[in-house]
This record gives structure tokens, C-alpha cells and sequence, in this order.
């Protein structure tokens, strides 16, 4: 009979990082025989004080060669989970399910030409470690990265995103890079300020971009809260994108960040 450490491991957290009081990342051991694909998630758990097993799932920021698993969450107040995981400190641990699992990812599309990445808050995970893929680069003529946050404080990872185009694993190709942020609550000069499907609709999208979207040569992924999710798919159905499925290729692939 299976018993549950045939289904999960113990790993520690050694690294952890406060970027604002709900959002956080932190790192994770990782198991000489866990693998994945950029993109996919795993599911992290914890045990309450009352002994209860709490599970919840979040995609890799990681990329799939490096030795530590790392993850990106928003802390939920008086959630089940996030509530308890924001106390923890670098030496406690988490269980880690040894499968990951998702469809995120871009074996998903047929080849295109420009890769559009659209992300709100937390959603910026999975792209962090589709980025971090050398043939991703070589692959697209053209890479976009749109991440839209309620306020300036919540763009996360900005030195590593501004360090993306010069690694020299796929330097050659950082010229396709284009990072776009997006803020909507608050003035932020030099920012988008709309949500995502109003930047889509208006094309001002494109022109902060200097690139124009066309089912015949984007591709785009759509991850983030499921309102934004929603309304985007919708927005770009409008625009003549269809979903990408394994029988039948598309331009579009999508994911809620929670």
C-alpha cells in the first residue's frame, strides 16, 4: 500500500523574500528527482495546528536546470495556507508533491513569431521560468512581457527581468526582449496605467510594444487572476485568437493564478 511519503517529500526553505506585505517568494530544496517543464506547477503543502494536510498549487519562477525550486504567492489574509506559509522562516519546510503537472507551456503552440506573455500579480511566476529556457529565445523573434500590478511596489523581480536579455546562455538573442509594466491604481510615470483588455482593445498594447499583434504571428499566454483571464480571452476571441489545444493548435493558451 502507498504511504504519503511515496506521494510528496520534505523540503526545506532556504531563502525567502518579503517584497511587499502580501506578496511574497521564497525558495525550496529540491529533490535530486523532481523534474518539470517551464511553465507547470507543483503542489506545495503544510500541516495546521490541528493536524490538518493543506495543499495548494504554484508554478515554478525556477528554471528547470537550477538546483533550488522557487515559488512567487500573494498571502491571502486568514487563508488556509498562505496565512501559516507567510510565518515560516528560512529552516522550516514544506511538502512538495514529487509530480509537477500543467499544460502551461509552450509545447502548447505551433511556432509563431513574437511571444506575447500577459500576467497580472502573481501570474508572473510561470513566465519567469519560461524565460529562463535558452530555446524559448531562440525560437521567437520577438518576446513581450506585460505585467500589470494594482501598485508600483507589487513589480516584483525587476532586477532579475532587466537581467533576462544579457544572460549569456541566450544573450545573443536578448534584442527580442521587451518588458512591459503596468500599473493601475496609482500615477506611475513612464507606466501603462489601463487593464490588460482595454490596452488590447485601444492597440496601445502594441504601440508601447512597437510590435503588432496577428493570429498569422503571435502567440500569446494569459495567466494572472481569473477575472483578467476571463476578460482578456474574451477580448482577444473578439480580435479573431482561439484557444491552443493538442488537437487543434491555436495562438492562445491561458491559466488562472489562483
Amino acid at each position: 500500500m502507498a504511504t504519503p511519503e511515496d506521494k510528496y517529500t520534505t523540503e526545506t526553505i532556504t531563502h525567502l523574500r518579503r517584497w511587499t506585505d502580501t506578496l511574497i517568494s521564497f525558495r525550496l530544496t529540491r529533490p535530486a528527482g523532481f523534474r518539470f517543464t517551464a511553465g507547470q506547477f507543483a503542489r506545495l503543502g503544510l500541516q495546521t495546528e490541528t493536524g490538518e494536510a493543506v495543499w495548494r498549487a504554484y508554478s515554478m519562477v525556477s528554471a528547470v536546470w537550477e538546483e533550488y525550486l522557487e515559488f512567487f504567492s500573494i498571502v491571502v489574509p486568514h487563508g488556509a495556507f498562505t496565512s501559516r506559509l507567510c510565518r515560516k522562516t528560512e529552516g522550516d519546510t514544506l511538502w512538495l508533491d514529487k509530480t509537477a503537472t500543467g499544460f502551461f507551456t509552450l509545447n502548447r503552440f505551433p511556432d509563431g513569431r513574437d511571444l506575447w506573455l500577459l500576467a497580472t500579480g502573481t501570474g508572473l511566476a510561470p513566465y519567469l521560468s519560461i524565460l529562463q529556457d535558452p530555446d524559448v529565445w531562440s525560437r521567437f523573434e520577438h518576446i513581450v512581457l506585460v505585467h500589470s500590478v494594482r501598485h508600483t511596489a507589487e513589480l516584483a523581480y525587476q532586477e532579475e527581468i532587466a537581467a533576462l536579455p544579457q544572460h549569456p546562455l541566450w544573450a545573443e538573442h536578448g534584442h527580442k526582449f521587451r518588458y512591459l509594466p503596468v500599473v493601475t491604481r496609482e500615477p506611475a510615470a513612464g507606466r501603462l496605467s489601463a487593464r490588460i483588455p482595454q490596452l488590447l482593445a485601444s492597440h496601445a498594447l502594441e504601440e508601447a510594444a512597437g510590435l503588432a499583434l496577428s493570429p498569422a504571428h503571435s502567440r500569446l499566454m494569459l495567466c494572472g487572476n481569473p477575472q483578467m483571464v476571463e476578460d482578456t480571452h474574451r477580448q482577444l476571441k473578439e480580435m479573431g485568437y482561439r484557444l491552443s489545444r493538442l488537437s487543434a493548435p491555436a495562438q492562445l493558451a491561458v491559466e488562472n493564478g489562483w
